[in-house]
């Protein structure tokens, strides 16, 4: 019997669980109170609907074997964990994990006692300083801080300061990790490599990072250790810095990524969705890795007037519809909002092969056919040439 899962959420988390569980061959039904949700066309059935306190979950959940939230909407959170409970339903989210992850202070604090290597906090560092928000996930609302003249600006009191975290702003490659599991029985997966764009947005995503085989095994115990003291029971990710040869923690966020799943399933094939339904509905969950991995690209960009630009993240959040396309352009996959005649458009291209060459090639052959070939959209049995 095919899982049906109902994703809360149809932005950027969406489109992830969305993506995922197509792939993973289970129903999707999403809810979302956006009618335009950026994943609304990638799932089998979309409900636009605001949660409310009042609203009925067995109407709603209608035949729903999982809940899996894809947003970050404290009280909407509370409706669907109330929910789970009522229905009898299984929530892939661990509520008591993400209070802690959701809040960077007591993250930093609890690497503290963990004996883990962060970066400075002020002021007992020196400038440049980057000042997050303290509850703010991804790039939201993070500052780089040049000086005392620019903090003053900028914060001009103490309490201003206070109610964000500043810390040394230390520059080095950025690596992240997924666990999951349950207390005793952690599973860590594939390193992957981040990539920045100028506003501190993941515009990239390189699989399987190249570190080297030492450190990733110590990513992989510092990520266990986070998920054993938390007693994590569901998914978390976990990214970090290597400054001047040591691996810093910076930050951690238990719920779905975005991004990173997608790489590691097209270099592994492991699909951290698949399991995360698994350790759902059994308790426990089966990894069966490819036996090579395969380099993989995962990549954000904006075209207009067939100018190609790589940016974070945000400029896939809120885009119109987004589709699932295989081959256009000559990605092996991608996941865009682009129609024939489109000035401007948005995608993120899936690129991978034997090595990191032939992904290059590949991605410079994409590049070059938007430019200036021409494009093939695939849906169902139209083939349509531009």
């Amino acid at each position: 019997m095919t899982l049906r899962v109902a994703i809360i959420g149809g932005n950027l988390q969406g489109v992830e669980a969305a993506y995922l569980a197509k792939k993973a061959g289970w129903e999707v039904l999403l809810i979302d109170k956006n009618p335009q949700a950026s994943a609304s066309l990638l799932c089998d059935r979309f409900v636009p609907l605001t949660i409310t306190p009042k609203t009925d979950p067995r109407q709603v959940l209608e035949r729903v074997d999982l809940i899996m939230p894809a947003i970050e909407n404290d009280p909407v959170l509370a409706v669907l964990q109330k929910w789970s409970v009522d229905t009898g339903i299984p929530m892939a989210f661990d509520r008591e994990a993400y209070a802690v992850s959701s809040s960077k202070k007591k993250s930093n604090a609890m690497f503290r006692d963990l004996g883990l290597s962060t970066p400075d906090p002020w002021p007992q560092c020196s400038f440049p300083l980057v000042v997050k928000p303290d509850s703010e996930s991804g790039s939201q609302g993070v500052q780089i801080i040049h000086d005392r003249k620019e903090l003053a600006l900028k914060f001009p009191t103490e309490e201003a300061l206070d109610r964000m975290v500043a810390q040394a702003y230390v520059k080095g490659p950025l690596y992240s990790i997924e666990v999951m599991g349950s207390p005793g029985d952690y599973t860590p997966f594939q390193v992957t490599e981040l990539h920045m764009d100028s506003t501190h947005d993941c515009k990239r995503v390189l699989a399987p990072a190249e570190l080297d085989p030492a450190r990733i095994h110590e990513f992989e115990q510092m990520a266990t250790a986070i998920a054993e003291h938390i007693q994590l029971r569901r998914v978390m990710d976990v990214e970090v810095v290597l400054h001047d040869g040591q691996l810093k923690v910076l930050e951690i966020d238990a719920r779905l990524p975005s991004q990173t799943p997608t790489a590691v399933f097209h270099s592994t094939g492991i699909n951290v969705v698949e399991l995360l339904g698994e350790l759902c509905l059994t308790g426990k969950m089966t990894v069966n890795p490819t036996a090579q991995a395969r380099t993989t690209l995962y990549e954000h960009i904006k075209v207009v007037d067939r100018h190609i630009e790589v940016m974070g993240e945000h400029i896939m959040s809120g885009a119109s519809p987004l589709k699932l396309v295989e081959g256009l352009f000559g990605a092996d996959e991608v996941i865009t909002n682009y129609q024939p005649g489109l000035a401007t458009w948005v995608a993120t291209l899936m690129l991978k092969g034997k090595n990191m060459e032939e992904v290059l090639g590949k991605r410079q052959q994409t590049y070059e056919n938007i430019r200036h070939g021409p494009g093939r959209i695939v849906s169902g049995t139209d083939v349509h040439e531009e």
